[in-house]
């Protein structure tokens, strides 16, 4: 990446009480260098701005180049948000994975929706998951200089063949090499195995989760988890990838398999190590294991675990903000992924036990994606119109916040929140957290 490839960050909040409040920083501003090196991305940002005196080149709202000399305590904040947090743009995807998301899309939508997100600074800062096989000499070096770890790995296998079938890219054939790596340097990786039933489960699933075991040994592990995710499938995925969904006999199957591999890993690491998604589990319609089962949560991000969290937060909250009757009268609809609806059944009869309170589950799937068991996350404006139409939903709908495109007001689909309320001529209430969720039923 060349220097003209680099853009000043742009700055989008400046927070109260601040050093860059007192200084008179603007949304709009943005800064071009720090010391005079230009910041590539928030992980830049944040290394110079740890210097006790600071040099920054800002360029105001109307083009203005100023000089700003900061003293400060080298730990301070200064208390600026950026516009992204690569201020040289994303690094892309350079797979051809039949299983990607991106590609398994409907065309026409907003352009954020197609950008292909293989980059490892956003790996590090937000835990998303890179295939490592765009990273260019210059990339390696920059993580073994700044100690960019842990880092978030898509594996799915590690026999070479498979591997490369799966990313169609020779690179991806590397896998094992670049673990070694990474335990020469002592960085640390959470992995994930995307399992295509046909492909990588099986022999090959067993193959992989070996692998990434021998990768755990040693004083510092140099792979520290890995979840295991079944393959989500839509009703756009290109035609000539002859991809099979995961049927409940399968999902039960898996369960069986993964369930032994942790009895084995946790007599070698005290640790099950190796994690199922919550999906298998509500696919195969068999009962979450018990919140002792995922440790300390290290693959929650990958939906391992996160149900059995969100159950235990919510009887967490409910102790200290349900009351056991309501003044008025008020009936509730709460749409979720009908993955959920057994899961989330004695939370609905905890809700309705409160006098005056009734809250109605609607479990939904998505025809948009052609899916019959779907996660709430996944479900789109027009789903939600379809299958709500012409139903009773009472004063009003109660909807999580995953379903918008960056807890926003849009759907995946484009549609909006306003326009999903106009269609079914109810009033929709975003719920961003348990708390929120308790607070606006009762």
């Amino acid at each position: 990446m060349t220097l003209s490839s680099f853009r000043p960050a742009k700055i989008t909040a400046v927070l109260s009480d601040s050093i860059a409040e007192e200084i008179g920083f603007e949304v709009g501003d943005a800064i071009v260098s720090i010391n005079g090196t230009k910041p590539r991305d928030l992980i830049d940002y944040n290394f110079l701005c740890a210097d006790e005196f600071l040099e920054l080149e800002v360029l105001d709202g109307q083009g203005k180049l100023h000089q700003v000399e900061i003293e400060k305590d080298y730990d301070d904040n200064l208390g600026l948000e950026f516009e992204t947090a690569l201020f040289d743009g994303l690094i892309q995807c350079n797979n051809r994975c039949p299983f990607c998301f991106i590609d398994q899309q409907p065309p026409g939508k907003r352009d954020s929706l197609y950008l292909k997100d293989d980059d490892y600074r956003l790996s590090f800062l937000y835990g998303s998951y890179l295939t490592l096989t765009n990273l260019t000499e210059r990339e390696w070096q920059r993580i073994e200089a700044m100690r960019l770890s842990p880092l978030y790995v898509s594996v799915h296998a590690t026999e070479p063949e498979v591997r490369t079938k799966l990313l169609k890219n020779e690179r991806a054939g590397l896998i094992k090499k670049q673990f070694k790596w990474f335990q020469e340097r002592r960085l640390q990786i959470h992995a994930q195995v995307v399992v295509c039933p046909g492909i990588n489960d099986g022999i090959h699933l067993e193959r992989t989760l070996q692998d990434l075991a021998e990768f755990s040994l040693g004083e510092i592990p140099t792979i520290l988890s890995a979840a295991v995710v079944p393959v989500g499938l839509t009703r756009f995925r290109p035609t000539e990838d002859k991809l099979i969904p995961v049927s409940q006999e399968k999902a039960q199957e898996l369960i069986k398999q993964v369930q032994t591999l942790q009895q084995e890993f946790h007599q070698k690491f005290n640790s099950n190590f190796a994690w199922l998604a919550d999906e298998w589990f509500l696919i195969a319609q068999e009962e979450l294991p018990t919140e002792s089962h995922y440790e300390d949560y290290p693959q929650i991000g990958n939906g391992v675990g996160s149900i059995r969290q969100f159950i235990k937060e919510f009887q967490e909250k409910a102790k200290q903000l349900l009351p056991e009757k309501i003044e008025n009268k008020k009936t509730l609809t709460w749409v979720v992924g009908n993955a959920v609806e057994k899961a989330f059944q004695p939370l609905v009869k905890q809700l309705n036990n409160v006098g005056n309170l009734t809250i109605n589950l609607a479990p939904l799937n998505s025809d948009y994606w052609g899916q019959e068991i779907t996660v709430t996350g996944l479900l789109t404006g027009e789903d939600i119109v379809s299958k709500l139409k012409n139903r009773d939903l009472g004063d009003g709908i109660l909807l999580p916040s995953i379903m918008l495109k960056d807890h926003d007001t849009v759907f995946l689909d484009d549609l909006s929140v306003e326009k999903v309320s106009d269609y079914l001529n109810s009033p929709i209430i975003i719920i961003n957290s348990i708390s929120d969720l308790i607070k606006n039923c009762c």
